[in-house]
């Protein structure tokens, strides 16, 4: 499907939902207290998280209304099975990392648009650092203070591949697995930001071989895709959306990185 019609409404709330959740941080700071409850899973929420989504989903249901969407923050969501077309919603992808309040501002909000398995239609915001990211079948952009440009994802730099890696998540089997591929630069930074670093020509391969979710990745993953990068199993073969739960098993993501 064509999907220009709703980059506009998706953009701007992307927008709105980023200043809800800085002035969320922004009272955590002042107040020193930088609180999350804990959910099902263990995963921390906080009131940025529902603030957010409470401005994406009424958009959302106003410009696309017969599209089901499923959100981290609804769990009577993750139980439907997966339609043709949906959209998947992070309200606050980082959470750990907003709560640090360290001032690197490796949050985002994601909203993502998947089709036949695809993300087709991706939007990521960083509201700290307003970066917005957003990719489609028109291709990836960027805007900032600078204004807007068209996104590329880069030839491997003469001395050697750069990787980003997971803040919180960091494991062994990355570890082995960079080391493996000979890959001695890394970035480290949390959310969906490691995706736009490929797409924006700032790093070259994202290896994530523990647990996420499909929120947390297909916005990202629409962005990648859309200036020329992959996402893909480790094994090879394209990372389908639509999983059980919406759960995604291990995924190799580049730019023109090839495993050896």
């Amino acid at each position: 499907m064509q999907t220009d019609h709703l980059l506009e409404p998706l953009n701007t709330v992307a927008r709105q939902a980023g200043a809800a959740i800085m002035a969320v941080y922004a009272e955590m700071l002042a107040d020193n207290g930088f609180e999350a409850d804990l959910k099902q899973d263990g995963s921390p929420v906080t009131r940025a998280d529902q603030a957010a989504e409470d401005l994406i989903l009424p958009v959302l249901a106003q410009v696309a209304p017969e599209i089901t969407v499923i959100s981290e923050e609804n769990a009577s969501s993750h139980s439907i099975s997966a339609p043709q077309c949906f959209f998947l919603v992070d309200p606050l992808d980082g959470t750990k990392e907003f709560l640090k309040g360290d001032g690197k501002g490796s949050f985002t909000v994601n909203i993502a648009l998947i089709e036949n398995g695809v993300p087709v239609l991706g939007v990521v915001y960083a509201p700290a650092l307003d970066r917005l990211f957003y990719g489609n079948e028109n291709g990836a952009f960027e805007v900032s203070a600078a204004g807007t440009r068209r996104l590329q994802v880069r030839d491997i730099p003469a001395d050697g591949a750069v990787a980003v890696a997971s803040v919180s998540h960091r494991d062994q089997q990355t570890n082995e697995w960079l080391q493996q591929q000979q890959i001695e630069h890394t970035v480290a930074i949390g959310s969906s930001l490691k995706f736009c670093l490929l797409a924006a020509g700032e790093a070259d391969v994202y290896p994530r071989f523990g647990p996420t979710m499909e929120w947390d990745t297909g916005a990202g993953d629409a962005v990648l895709r859309a200036a020329g990068g992959y996402v893909d199993l480790p094994e090879g073969g394209p990372f389908p959306y639509g999983k059980v739960e919406y759960r995604n098993g291990a995924f190799i993501a580049g730019g023109r990185f090839q495993m050896k």
